[in-house]
């Protein structure tokens, strides 16, 4: 692993770019960013093929049993055929980027740009630095035919909750999401069974989440309501040459024509 890490700092304009309103040329300029963002995550993740991905904290260590789980779940990613994507950082998402990579299967990262805490892991193949959260909350969730809830803090349940509002209002399709460790989300899950209680959200909305704390149990889930519900099969997606694309990865599964 000789990938180099560079420390960052966000640029003025992106500190701003919450902060009401600015000049128009400032905020013309900051839809520009914007677009540039989203146009070099499209051309870097184009050929990835359909992912898992696992959502987590940046703070757990390699100690940690949820560490250990999230190794385990790349791997397991990867021999189901598909490539295993996370925020590029480090905890979970690094854990989660070592199985599928030791496992032989492609790791990929969107990596926030923060002056804390966040670097792109050793583990990853192709990774893209954004600057802007709902860049890289949306790149996460495109690619993606399931995503794994691992313990967190309060962007992981920000990427949870997000997942399940675009399920939920039928934006994108119904895919698996899986919530990964019972005791350490039981306030959460008892919460949003408050929320049914209460009429908030519909008794149907549970059906959205899968709670377990079995490897097993998940490959299993996923393979059932990923795999088999969208009928993903092994093919190759080939590069345009006269778009300058190129295509180092591994070919994972896509959908059947």
């Amino acid at each position: 692993m000789n990938q180099k890490l560079t420390k960052y700092r966000l640029q003025p304009a992106e500190k701003v770019s919450l902060t009401g309103p600015s000049s128009r040329f400032k905020e013309l300029l900051f839809t520009f960013r914007v677009q540039w963002s989203f146009i070099k995550g499209f051309r870097k993740m184009h050929f990835i093929g359909p992912c898992v991905t696992v959502f987590g904290s940046a703070r757990f260590k390699w100690d940690n049993p949820y560490y250990k789980n999230a190794e385990e779940i790349g791997a397991a990613m990867v021999k189901l055929g598909f490539a295993v994507m996370t925020g590029g950082g480090p905890g979970i998402m690094e854990a989660a980027n070592k199985g599928a990579y030791e496992a032989g299967g492609y790791s990929v990262g969107c990596n926030i740009i923060l002056p804390f805490e966040q670097e792109p892991n050793a583990y990853l193949h192709r990774w893209i630095d954004i600057p802007y959260f709902f860049v890289r909350k949306f790149l996460l969730l495109k690619y993606s035919y399931a995503f794994v809830v691992m313990p967190g803090g309060i962007g992981t349940l920000d990427e949870l909750f997000e997942s399940l509002t675009l399920i939920q209002t039928k934006m994108i399709q119904n895919f698996p999401v899986v919530i990964f460790g019972s005791e350490y989300h039981k306030e959460l899950c008892q919460h949003i069974e408050v929320m049914v209680k209460n009429e908030s959200i519909s008794p149907e909305d549970m059906k959205l989440l899968f709670v377990t704390d079995s490897v097993e149990e998940l490959v299993q889930h996923i393979r059932t309501h990923a795999i088999q519900r969208f009928n993903l099969v092994k093919k190759a997606s080939k590069p345009k040459w006269w778009l300058g694309e190129k295509d180092s990865t591994k070919r994972a599964i896509i959908p059947k024509n």
